[in-house]
């Protein structure tokens, strides 16, 4: 049974990995799950110079879901190639790198320290982010700002580049398209969408930057949906996300167009999601006498003509 998937030139073993964010750096997880066995590891998000990130408290449970404000706490490109790298490396699995910034200028510096640093599977963009005052959602919800950012990085770096485009968007096609457009070898499809909570018995908000970004299944319909709108209307890859919690969730992306999927809010309170959606996958290819995960992406749509 083949597993492997291909995200423009990066090769993963298979399609399950992590979504950034919800993974730390990945050494967080290594005492409790096999790394070697996922797809590849998405480490959170690293911006140019470290970032202190939003004040407490961040987190908060909402029905079928998460609000977080972590506000991309990070300790920098040079911190974070002398802390966590040295693990990294030692992966057989890719290595993918969210980067973001403020300015175009800082997105492609970014890029072009870590085209020179050896073993990085690939870069993912991240212009979607709703917990930062300054970047982020920013450049993911103007075609024209997301175009020149994913271009800016293009011309920084020979890596895989794949763009995390923001749910917060009248139609995803348009984005989607200036993205491909500009170099982005893969989609990640989506980030968090903005929400709040208050507290009734304080009249207050009950994270300290007042909104976050909502996960967790209670979003899982609409990512379904925005991954099977981008599968229409560009030729890349798609790594799905939002809300997957079991083999079933990733079957369904898979089935919507998605060549790769990404666990996320169930990794903090069951860590071997991501294995236990992989086995799910390899029985359901199994049961149905299929012999390569592939024959599996867009199936939903090729069934409609």
């Amino acid at each position: 049974m083949n597993l492997s998937v291909s995200l423009g030139r990066l090769t993963l073993p298979n399609p399950v990995t992590v979504a950034s964010g919800t993974f730390g750096y990945g050494v967080e997880y290594a005492r409790l799950l096999d790394l070697n066995q996922l797809g590849a590891v998405v480490v959170k998000g690293i911006r140019l110079t470290p970032v202190r990130g939003n004040p407490t408290p961040r987190t908060v449970e909402v029905a079928s879901g998460l609000i977080n404000a972590i506000g991309l706490q990070g300790p920098g490109v040079d911190g974070f190639i002398e802390k966590y790298w040295p693990f990294l490396k030692t992966l057989r699995v890719p290595v993918i790198i969210n980067i973001w910034g403020t300015t175009l200028e800082e997105y492609a510096e970014v890029a072009r320290r870590f085209d020179a640093l050896e073993g990085v599977g690939a870069l993912e963009l991240n212009v979607s982010c709703p917990n930062i005052k300054a970047g982020g959602a920013h450049f993911g919800t103007d075609c024209r700002l997301l175009a020149e950012v994913v271009a800016a990085c293009r011309r920084a770096t020979r890596l895989p580049l794949i763009t995390k485009l923001s749910p917060n968007v009248v139609h995803i096609a348009p984005y989607a398209r200036a993205a491909a457009e500009a170099g982005s070898d893969a989609l990640a499809i989506m980030n968090s969408y903005p929400a709040m909570a208050i507290d009734i018995e304080t009249a207050r908000p009950r994270l300290g930057n007042v909104t976050g970004g909502l996960t967790g299944p209670c979003i899982k319909p609409i990512a379904l949906k925005l991954v099977w709108d981008a599968y229409q209307a560009v030729k890349i890859p798609i790594i799905g996300m939002g809300g997957i919690q079991s083999a079933a969730d990733a079957i369904e992306f898979l089935l919507a167009g998605a060549s790769a999927v990404a666990v996320g809010t169930a990794n903090f309170y069951e860590p071997q999601t991501p294995l236990q959606v992989l086995a799910g996958l390899r029985a359901f290819l199994e049961r149905k006498g299929l012999t390569d995960v592939r024959q599996l992406v867009g199936a939903a749509q090729h069934q409609l003509g």
